[in-house]
């Protein structure tokens, strides 16, 4: 029998609905960063968790599935969960492995966190609610004793040849030393893997390539980047087949950049270190910030479009506990997503969690109750919706870098990344600020904050002035632009339903049409 033009239609037509997973596609998501042990419980019992105890609280993969939709109430439309693979049991000095990141088996998953059958449903339960899953992973180092180094406990590699011979790194410098020595101490170690060995470096490209192939990962978080050879990364990162963004901690623009060569993308600390300095106190130095976002477009291989822009993660002490001015903090989240990486935000941020240094920033998210009517959520919610209203603006806006604006006032910063313009200040809630940008729009542009939905007007030049209020920024979108189906500020909302809604719902349509037809 011929097959019908309707039999040979409808495969193209679900196909096209699939999720993709390059680099470009990346850029247009959002990332919500979260660590699986500590997000959600199964029952939402409530259950205590300690964070001090650095054990396990019972967080699970199945959990996370039950609580996407507050990922996804939130505009995000990707997430970064905690490394899967099986890690070592037990006390080793710092607590427990609930983070992740201590492997043992990198053929096995943590059988704390669910069934590979939990794991597979919660990435399609994310494809159906169109939200990525990016795994993080450890290819560096295995976790292990200080002491009695037993080298045959690991797996797909093992055997003391399997790993470059102990030493710890005590020289950051030193790059020979940050690469084939070992970070940890006499406590805990992480036995460095002889990545050098080709055979081993053949294992590992294997194991991520059958993890994303396995379980349908959409993107690959790789953990200490830096501590293994340059060359090690393309042949690893083709072996995965989707995005790649690695770690590479250092807040030098020039070292970092190296890297941006030989993955997809990396983690922007350099600008991480400099935000951090600028808004966690009412004497940080903007300059700086604007100087080295400068610096990472121009020495990063795509500027910083193909970057992780983040203000909060599981490594570092959270804002709130830096500071207590609720619009510093307002500041520092607003500027990434301005900025022209992917904006990550790190569980807890939106409940203003206050977590110290680790292991205090790990806290338990159920026993926030998970609210949405707090200002950090509502916040980054509208955020959100005006990044995706950008885009959907047909300029330009993802491959655009963003060009900061002089301003008078030293303590407010202007950033432009048409259509979207974004206002910042350090001067604290009590403090004032005032902007002024030359030419931004057309004549008499009509705008709106999506932060406060307070409309501003462009003079006859298109000049834009505002004025702070209580020490918030402001993110300037015309109305125009504003999808009426955006969620916030549909008072002012001039623009249409987003094109990406537009087009789901008309291939829906298609789709149903052909079946029907059949």
């Amino acid at each position: 029998m011929m097959p019908t033009m309707q039999s040979l239609l409808l495969p193209a037509l679900l196909a096209s609905s699939a999720l993709a997973a390059s680099a470009d596609d990346w850029r247009q998501r959002t990332i919500y960063q979260l660590i699986t042990d500590r997000f959600a419980l199964e029952d939402d019992s409530g259950a205590s968790c300690d964070t001090a105890d650095r054990k396990y609280c019972g967080g699970t993969w199945k959990a996370i599935q039950n609580h996407l939709d507050y990922i996804s109430g939130m505009g995000f439309n990707a997430i970064w969960i905690s490394p899967v693979v099986k890690n070592v049991e037990g006390d080793l000095g710092y607590g427990e492995a609930y983070h992740g990141y201590w492997t043992q088996d990198l053929d096995s998953l943590n059988d704390r966190f669910g069934s590979e059958d939990d794991l597979k449903a919660l990435v399609s339960a994310a494809h159906d609610k169109d939200i990525y899953v990016m795994v993080d992973v450890v290819v560096n180092h295995f976790a292990g004793s200080g002491k009695n180094f037993d080298y045959d406990n690991f797996s797909p590699v093992s055997g003391s040849s399997s790993f470059h011979p102990q030493c710890w790194i005590k020289d950051e410098g030193n790059q020979t030393e940050v690469e084939q020595c070992w970070l940890g101490d006499e406590t805990l170690a992480l036995y460095d893997i002889n990545t050098e060995d080709n055979a081993i470096a053949s294992k590992l490209n294997d194991f991520v390539k059958n993890i994303v192939s396995t379980y349908g990962f959409d993107g690959v978080r790789i953990d200490t980047v830096k501590h293994i050879r340059k060359d090690f990364w393309p042949d690893f990162a083709s072996s995965a087949g989707v995005f790649t963004i690695g770690e590479v901690l250092s807040d030098n623009v020039t070292y970092a950049a190296d890297y941006t060569e030989v993955l997809d993308a990396i983690l922007d600390y350099p600008t991480y270190f400099a935000l951090v300095n600028a808004f966690t106190n009412t004497s940080g130095d903007l300059s700086a910030l604007q100087n080295t976002v400068t610096e990472a477009q121009d020495k990063y291989k795509n500027g910083e479009l193909m970057t992780g822009s983040f203000s909060e993660n599981h490594d570092y002490a959270r804002l709130a506990s830096k500071t207590s001015d609720k619009s510093l903090i307002q500041n520092a989240i607003a500027f990434n997503y301005i900025h022209d990486g992917i904006p990550i935000t790190y569980y807890g941020q939106e409940q203003g969690y206050t977590g110290g240094d680790e292991p205090a920033n790990r806290e338990a998210l159920w026993l926030s109750g998970y609210p949405t009517d707090n200002a950090f959520y509502k916040g980054i919610v509208a955020l959100n919706a005006a990044r995706k209203s950008a885009m959907n603006a047909g300029t330009n806006f993802l491959t655009t870098k963003l060009a900061f604006q002089s301003q008078s006032d030293i303590g407010a910063m202007a950033v432009s990344k048409p259509p979207l313009l974004g206002f910042f200040t350090n001067t604290g809630s009590s403090g004032s600020a005032s902007w002024s940008v030359d030419g931004a729009y057309d004549a008499n542009e009509e705008l709106v904050d999506v932060l406060s939905c307070n409309t501003v007007t462009a003079d006859g030049s298109g000049k834009v002035t505002a004025t702070s209020s209580g020490g918030m920024p402001q993110v300037l979108i015309p109305t125009k632009y504003l999808s009426s189906d955006a969620g916030v500020c549909q008072d002012q909302a001039g623009g249409a339903m987003s094109m990406r809604v537009s087009a789901m719902a008309g291939l829906a349509a298609l789709v149903a049409f052909v079946v029907t037809a059949l």
